[in-house]
């Protein structure tokens, strides 16, 4: 049995960035279930965090001994590079002592991340995820969903979707357990899947038709573009389309199983639990 960290020492906040987004307010439910103290990082929080504003990072810091690192919108758009090396400098100087960072497969911005946290000096764990299930139902591709068609730029190519709430439990052990310091874990979930597939699956499980239609890139962007989307957040989706589903990680790794000693959820556990929530009901607000 893994030790949980004295909750009881001074200076032993959890920082969780991103801590009311898909990966943060889960983990921040979780800690807050096991009466760990808490910060939730975000701008509305108080101390605010903001990624842009350096000055609130000091005060969101303080007392802090670990710290969940989820970058907005994503470690490849440009500056997040820059962003994590100087975050994980005030870190340190504010006496953080462990570093839990949300990475991304197949992404040379991310492991370029990856690295500044490994060569910190900080206790270190990577969570190197695949594409998020709950991009369907709590994200852009929840409005997709709900009109009966996912048009999207993807092919054949296979990708294997994690749930959130399996990211969430290994951060969570992560930051509160033994032995995961130092520890890279490739998370994905346990089948490789096209788009068609999951597509399939969402239908069965909400209860209407819903297809996939694979659209060329471009006609996809100019529709992101005219429907008011941020340009940061179109240039992601364009470099996570054209490069990130080329095939490279239509592999599965067991990061899961190796960080919290149980499979992955399959995404037909997923699909069925967003229905019966109520995901995909017109009218009801997904979380982002």
């Amino acid at each position: 049995m893994q030790n949980i960290i004295n909750s009881e020492v001074e200076g032993n906040i959890v920082l969780v960035l991103g801590g009311t987004g898909k990966t943060g307010r889960r983990i921040v439910d979780q800690l807050n279930e096991k009466g760990l103290p808490v910060r939730v990082g975000s701008r509305s929080a108080n101390p605010s965090f903001e990624w842009y504003d350096q000055s609130t990072w000091a005060p969101a810091l303080k007392g802090v001994r670990a710290v969940y690192i989820s970058f907005y919108p994503d470690l490849a758009v440009p500056g997040a590079v820059d962003a994590i090396q100087a975050f994980t400098n005030l870190a340190l100087k504010s006496g953080v002592k462990h570093l839990v960072l949300l990475s991304g497969r197949g992404e040379e911005e991310a492991q370029k991340c990856e690295q500044i946290v490994q060569n910190s000096g900080a206790d270190w764990t990577i969570l190197r995820a695949s594409w998020f299930a709950q991009n369907f139902s709590e994200a852009f591709m929840r409005d997709l969903v709900l009109s009966g068609e996912v048009a999207l730029p993807a092919g054949e190519v296979k990708e294997a979707f994690i749930d959130v709430d399996d990211i969430a439990d290994v951060a969570v052990a992560a930051l509160t357990e033994d032995g995961h310091r130092g520890e890279l874990y490739e998370l994905t979930g346990p089948r490789l899947m096209t788009f068609t597939e999951t597509v399939k699956e969402i239908s069965e499980a909400a209860g209407f038709d819903v297809h996939y239609t694979q659209i060329p890139n471009d006609v996809f962007i100019d529709a992101m573009v005219k429907e008011g989307v941020p340009q940061d957040y179109v240039q992601l989706v364009n470099y996570l389309f054209t490069e990130v589903l080329d095939g490279r990680n239509s592999y599965l790794c067991d990061g899961v199983e190796r960080a919290i000693g149980r499979k992955p959820r399959d995404f037909s556990e997923f699909a069925r639990k967003a229905a019966s929530e109520g995901a995909w009901k017109v009218g009801e607000v997904a979380n982002g």
